[in-house]
Parts: structure tokens; C-alpha cells; sequence
């Protein structure tokens, strides 16, 4: 009796015991849009590659049963190409998951079964999720989904990730995963090879097929790895075994694997997919090389500009006003009426009220101009429209030492300059790697800063926001050429962007994301705006406020040519530029900014300390000395380049 209660005991907790799911596959697969639909979490999404940069996990429950599921940055295939990818490979290797799905592109059917040979190696029981199905049909193709499971021998499960269609299909073949049959085959003197890499390796090492296979290519990183975690001889002689064999192989080993994988691509290829004789138009198309064109393209984006800029001032403005107007002033009043004047009605409504600076600060003002200004700048990742404008801005970038996936990251730092910061881990250059983190922490403003800054601007005119963006485009370009002349010449890799197709966006997959960026927004920025004031008010109280003021009049008040209440301003850029850029807004609504200094002030905002998020990605990217310098040479560059501007509109105006 003591026995079978045990053994259902066992099976009790076994059936408890959470099962790992690794969602993989190449950039722009639709990853996070799958994880979404397992998790009913949201990861962010976006019509183009580096969207997710680091991994992230949450619970779910299939059947009945718990599951945790890895959301992965981009992976072409086990033989590993930058940071990002070794990161993947290394939670597959180490965590082992139970299941992997496999996310699929079918308009880039061909590409993706590159990493599913890498992947049915490995053995683990794995689903194929092929997305975007209904695209390759309205261009006349047509993908035997049954037929690809059998010759895999995994599920596969079609997809409209961007719909939520197929979900619970891709919940029922993840219960049923099973490891693949297909095998790449090689050749026997590559296999032979493998095996005897194989034997040689730890007895307790797993994956060995697929362990061995990358050694005989070389893979510098799996090498490393095995040299830290195994005994140095037993590492040492799988390594000695791959180089050896290697050399007895007279013919180019990687193009002998590559081309029998080819081979192997293209047999299924053949057998799966099914093209219509008269394919449909390809609007898309046209349109997408219009946007990239070195002509067509420049006008487009300041279109695109231009209809965001106005989107900013006559709506977003608009809402900010009448809410300010109609929910705060009323407010405003009563708490006058009922808050006798000193120290509580300083804390709650004074200048560095955690009321009027906080909270109605945050909601009222910031918040709807970021919420219109977010709704324009997702549905353009929805679209697909950035990666074509990488390739516009590729003749620019290449002069400032950038090529290859820096483009990207650079672009990137006008939605987020600390994941843009963090994407440049997959740069193999340190030298591109510097440069575009100095570049994009120095005269770039992140999203939530633009549209601030396009409301600033706004309220003095177009010719106010086009001059301000000129100077920070002139200085960002000033300061890329420097660097570029300045710091040792290092290998770059060839300009490779892949570039998506473009979309209709779906009108409820735009909301969401706005929704979830305005939460984001709520939780992280929104305490900070308060303690912010709180900090603001208690300085201000015990005179240090006062006194920094009086020290730093000269350069604010001389050299900037601004009032001295933009010290509030420079303190609260420390913590995040929203906040910053909130409190201008008040200077202006108060009167105490002029058109030029407006100018000047969103200048000396834009370029001045990156935010604390941002300064933490750079040291883990550089390291702290590094980093700190960074931010210090930024820094003292936006004063002598904000003063300089300040003068020249002083001397122009006269």
C-alpha cells in the first residue's frame, strides 16, 4: 500500500511539473505574436526585424497542464552570427525545452527551413507555426501544410498570427509534439566525420550529432563554451578530433554541409509548394521600393513627418488643452478653496506639486499627446515601412562608419534608444557598436520624446520644429563623421536588410500595442514623474534648489539664454525626458519661453543625458567606465552645442 501510494504521489507531481516551450525562429517570424496568443501576455510586435532583443518567459496552460514559454530574439540557424543568436542557442543547449515551436514566415518559406534542419537534429519534439499563410495565398501560393508535416514528421500548424487565427490548433499540436524525422543527410564523409567528433565529446553532453556538426564547421563560440564547462581534456580532444578531421576533408567543409542542406531545402520546396501561372498584383511591392528609393523615398518621409507633426499639434494638443481645461483647472480651484496656503497646498498644487507636477502633469499633458503620437508611429511598424527607411538612410549611415544591422539600431533609437542600445550587441564591430550607441544616446529623441518635442515645437510653428531637427541632424552628423575619423577602422560586415513585406495594419492590432505602450508608460513613467516632484519640492525647500540655481544661472541663464527655471527642466532629464519635456510645456503656458528659446530647449533636452533605462543598456553593453565617459562627453557636447545655437539665433535676429 505504501508502495502504490508513492507511485501516485510520483505521477501526481510529474503531471504538475511545468513544461519549458522555446518559441524560435528567424527575424520578423511572428515570435512574439505567437507567444501573445500562447501566453495571453504581450511582448511587443512590430512589422520588422530586432523587435524582441532579449528573452522574455510567462505561464500558460494547455489541456490542463502548465507550461512556461521563452520568447527569443531572431535565430537563423545554430551556427551562431552575433550575440543574439549565441544567447538563443544557449538557452536550447542548456535549459533543454520540452518543446520547440518554430515560427515560420511562409512568404520566406525557404529561408526559415535553414534553422527546422538545424532544429529536428537536436531531437526535441518540436512544432512548426506557419504564419502569415493568408499573404502567400492572395500572391497565388499555394503551401501544403499536411505535406510538410509528413516530410518533417512534426505538426504543422497554419497561422494568421496577426488575427489570432489558428491558436488553439497551435495549443492542441503542442500537446501532441513529437521529434522530428527529417534528417539533413550529408554525405558519408561528413557523416563520418560527425561521428567521430561524437564519440570524442563528454559522455554526458547532449545533442552530440548536432554538438559535433558545429565543430567541424568551426563554431568559435560552442568551442568556448565546451572549454569552461567540460574537463579541459575532454574538451580539448573533441576540438583536436574537429580540427584534425577538417583538415583530412580536402574540399570546403561549410559549403559541402550548406549545399547538401540546400539540396535538401529545395527537394521539400518542390514537393510542398504550388504557384498559380498569373500571380496577383504586388502593390505592396511598389510601394515598398517607392519609400526606399533614393528620389521618391526623401519626399515620403518628410510626409510621413509632416502628417505626424500635425497629427501632434492640431489633435494631440487639442485633447491636452481641453483636458487641462476641463479636468484640472476645475480641480485646480477647489483644492485652492479647500487647502489653506502653505506647506499643503505647496506639496499638493505648487510649482512642485506632486498634483500639478506629478500626476496632472503626467496624465493630462503627456499622456495625450503620447497616445496620438503612438497610434501614427505603430501603425508605421505595422506597416513595415522601417526597415525601407534603414535602406534610405543607408548612404548617410555608411559615411558615419555604420553598415549592416547598425542601420537598424539607430533607427530603432526613435521608438526606444534602450532597446535600440541593446540591439547593437549583434554588431561584430566594436567600432560600429560605439559609434551608434554614442549616436543614438547623444541627439536622437526616443519616441515618447519626439512627440513631445513636435508639441513643443508646435505651439511656435513649423519653421520652429524644422530649424530645431535640422540642428539635431546637422550635430548628429557632425559627430558620427568625428567619430568615424577618430577611432580605429575595424571589419565591417556587408549592408543586409531584411526587408518585410508590407501590410495593411490590422486597426485592433495597432490599439492593442498603443494600449500597452500607454501602460507601459503609466507603470514606469508615471511614479517617476511623482517622485520627481516630490524630490523637486523638498529641495526646493531646504534651499539646495535655490542655491543650484544660482550657481548654474551663468550657464542657463548666460549661455543657454534660457530662464532659470529650466534647471527643473535638465534635473528631471536625469530621470526620464518626458518628464522634462512636460515641464516646458508649462514654461510656455506660463510664458517664460520665448520661439527662441523653445528652440534652444528642446535642443539642449534632446542631446542632454540619456535616461537612467538608456545609461544602464550602455554600460552592459560597453561596461561602466566606458559608458560613464560617454554620457559625460554627450553631456558637456549639449551645452557647447545648445549655447552655440543660442547665440547664432541672438546674433540672426538682430
Amino acid at each position: 500500500m505504501i508502495k502504490k501510494r508513492k507511485k501516485r504521489t510520483a505521477v501526481s507531481d510529474d503531471a504538475q511539473a511545468v513544461k519549458k516551450i522555446a518559441v524560435v525562429g528567424q527575424p520578423n517570424t511572428g515570435k512574439s505574436l505567437v507567444f501573445n496568443i500562447l501566453t495571453n501576455d504581450y511582448a511587443l510586435v512590430g512589422n520588422y526585424p530586432l523587435t524582441t532583443v532579449e528573452m522574455k518567459k510567462s505561464r500558460c496552460e494547455i489541456n490542463g497542464r502548465p507550461y512556461e514559454v521563452t520568447d527569443t530574439p531572431g535565430l537563423h540557424c545554430l551556427y551562431i552570427h552575433s550575440r543574439e543568436e549565441l544567447q538563443v542557442r544557449n538557452m536550447i543547449f542548456s535549459e533543454r525545452p520540452d518543446v520547440i515551436v518554430q515560427c515560420i514566415d511562409a512568404n520566406c518559406l525557404k529561408q526559415s527551413l535553414t534553422l527546422t534542419a538545424d532544429l529536428l537534429e537536436l531531437g526535441i519534439p518540436m512544432v512548426i507555426a506557419l504564419n502569415a499563410i493568408d499573404e502567400t495565398s492572395r500572391k497565388g501560393v499555394w503551401i501544403d501544410s499536411v505535406g510538410l508535416s509528413r516530410l518533417l514528421g512534426v505538426p504543422v500548424v497554419e497561422l494568421v498570427a496577426t488575427h489570432g487565427r489558428g491558436g488553439r490548433e497551435l495549443k492542441d499540436a503542442i500537446a501532441g509534439a513529437r521529434p522530428g524525422k527529417g534528417r539533413v543527410p550529408y554525405g558519408e564523409t561528413i557523416e563520418t566525420g560527425v561521428a567521430t567528433i561524437a564519440s570524442a565529446l563528454p559522455e554526458d553532453l547532449g545533442f552530440k550529432r548536432k554538438i559535433a556538426a558545429l565543430l567541424l564547421l568551426g563554431d568559435p563560440f560552442l568551442a568556448d563554451r565546451l572549454k569552461k564547462e567540460h574537463p579541459e581534456e575532454h574538451a580539448r580532444r573533441a576540438i583536436e578530433t574537429a580540427d584534425r578531421i577538417r583538415r583530412q576533408i580536402r574540399a570546403n567543409v561549410a559549403r559541402l554541409m550548406n549545399n547538401a542542406r540546400s539540396r535538401w531545402i529545395d527537394d521539400i520546396v518542390e514537393k510542398i509548394v504550388r504557384k498559380q501561372k498569373v500571380a496577383p498584383g504586388q502593390t505592396s511591392r511598389v510601394i515598398s521600393h517607392l519609400c526606399r528609393h533614393p528620389v521618391f523615398g526623401i519626399p515620403i518621409f518628410l510626409g510621413i513627418i509632416l502628417i505626424m507633426y500635425l497629427l501632434v499639434v492640431n489633435v494631440a494638443n487639442t485633447v491636452a488643452g481641453w483636458m487641462n481645461d476641463t479636468l484640472w483647472l476645475p480641480i485646480e480651484e477647489l483644492l485652492r478653496d479647500l487647502v489653506p496656503e502653505g506647506f499643503w497646498c505647496d506639496f499638493l498644487i505648487g510649482d512642485y506639486g506632486v498634483l500639478s507636477l506629478g500626476l496632472a502633469n503626467a496624465f493630462l499633458t503627456v499622456l495625450p499627446i503620447l497616445s496620438v503620437f503612438f497610434l501614427a508611429f505603430n501603425t508605421l511598424e505595422d506597416i513595415g515601412y522601417i526597415p525601407n527607411l534603414c535602406v534610405l538612410t543607408k548612404r548617410i549611415t555608411e559615411k558615419l562608419g555604420l553598415s549592416g544591422s547598425a542601420i537598424m539600431s539607430l533607427v530603432l533609437g526613435f521608438g526606444c534608444k534602450t532597446m535600440a542600445t541593446l540591439t547593437t550587441k549583434s554588431l561584430r564591430s566594436k567600432k560600429e557598436q560605439y559609434i551608434a550607441i554614442y549616436l543614438i544616446a547623444f541627439a536622437i529623441p526616443c519616441a515618447a520624446q519626439l512627440a513631445l518635442n513636435m508639441s513643443i515645437l508646435g505651439r511656435m510653428g513649423l519653421r520652429a520644429f524644422v530649424l530645431a531637427f535640422s540642428v539635431l541632424a546637422g550635430v548628429e552628423i557632425a559627430a558620427g563623421l568625428a567619430l568615424n575619423r577618430i577611432l580605429k577602422e575595424e571589419h565591417k560586415d556587408d549592408f543586409i536588410q531584411e526587408l518585410p513585406p508590407m501590410r495593411l495594419p490590422g486597426i485592433k492590432a495597432v490599439l492593442k500595442k498603443t494600449y500597452y505602450r500607454m501602460l507601459w508608460f503609466i507603470r514606469e513613467a508615471v511614479p517617476v514623474f511623482l517622485y520627481a516632484a516630490v524630490i523637486l519640492f523638498v529641495i526646493d525647500r531646504i534651499g539646495i534648489l535655490g542655491a543650484t540655481k544660482t550657481l548654474l544661472k551663468p550657464i542657463v541663464g548666460g549661455w543657454l539664454g534660457l530662464p532659470i527655471q529650466m534647471v527643473d527642466a535638465l534635473i528631471l532629464c536625469m530621470a526620464r525626458h518626458e518628464a522634462a519635456a512636460g515641464l516646458i510645456i508649462r514654461l510656455i503656458e506660463n510664458g517664460l519661453l520665448d520661439y527662441r528659446q523653445c528652440i534652444v530647449a528642446v535642443t539642449i533636452t534632446t542631446m542632454f543625458v540619456p535616461c537612467f533605462a538608456n545609461i544602464m543598456a550602455m554600460i552592459k553593453e560597453l561596461g561602466s567606465r566606458t559608458a560613464l565617459s560617454m554620457a559625460v562627453l554627450v553631456n558637456t557636447s549639449s551645452f557647447l552645442i545648445a549655447g552655440s545655437l543660442n547665440w547664432s539665433l541672438v546674433l540672426l535676429n538682430q
